[in-house]
């Protein structure tokens, strides 16, 4: 962690400089990778306090994991407060935002596809958190392209998730100069053949 960001960290109460430690080591090092040796330290506290918090890194995990769904949350009811009774302006936005994410050089793809890899078990408490959000995500967007007028709303419900998904783990692969660079034209081509 940079130094400003401990020095922000430090306000904050130890249960949120824990998940906050936690986030930042996972994204970047993988759920695996990452010991509560190094987020206690990253959290400026200690194990017996992030044990306090958490019952176990699973726990913990599952936690971070729900921050992250509940942010994905929000950018739905953020993307319909922008654009109030214009559904075809939500997708458009919701393209732009996806966008965004994919040609972001600082990211590592979609952290909850990234849990998933790392956490096949389906008993892991985060599993369900995954599968929940993916699920909602995909709830969300099918409820969009049917309020746009969409001619068959759940297959462009699919298309878009399906591309979100694989740009995602393409800039991982070839970069963001590779195919995801073209997010957002493939975008727009698929929304323009099911909405008119």
């Amino acid at each position: 962690m940079t130094a400003e960001k401990l020095e922000i960290s430090e306000k904050l109460p130890p249960r949120e400089r824990i998940v906050a430690a936690a986030r930042d080591l996972f994204y970047r090092n993988g759920i695996r990778a990452v010991g509560v040796e190094a987020i206690a330290e990253a959290a400026g506290t200690n194990k017996m306090t992030l044990y306090r918090h958490f019952e176990s890194k699973d726990a913990l995990v599952a936690e971070y994991l729900r921050g992250l769904a509940a942010e994905k949350h929000d950018i739905w009811s953020t993307i319909e407060a922008a654009h109030p009774d214009d559904p075809y302006a939500q997708l458009e936005a919701w393209l732009i935002e996806a966008a965004e994410h994919v040609s972001d050089p600082k990211s590592r793809g979609c952290a909850l596809a990234n849990a998933a890899v790392e956490l096949p078990e389906k008993q892991h408490p985060a599993r369900c958190v995954i599968e929940q959000c993916k699920q909602d995500s995909r709830e969300n967007l099918a409820a969009l392209c049917r309020r746009a007028g969409a001619t068959r709303p759940e297959l462009l419900a699919d298309q878009l998730f399906m591309l979100l998904e694989g740009a995602l783990v393409c800039t991982q692969s070839t970069g963001h100069e590779g195919p995801a660079r073209n997010f957002i034209e493939a975008g727009r081509a698929i929304v323009a053949a099911h909405v008119r």
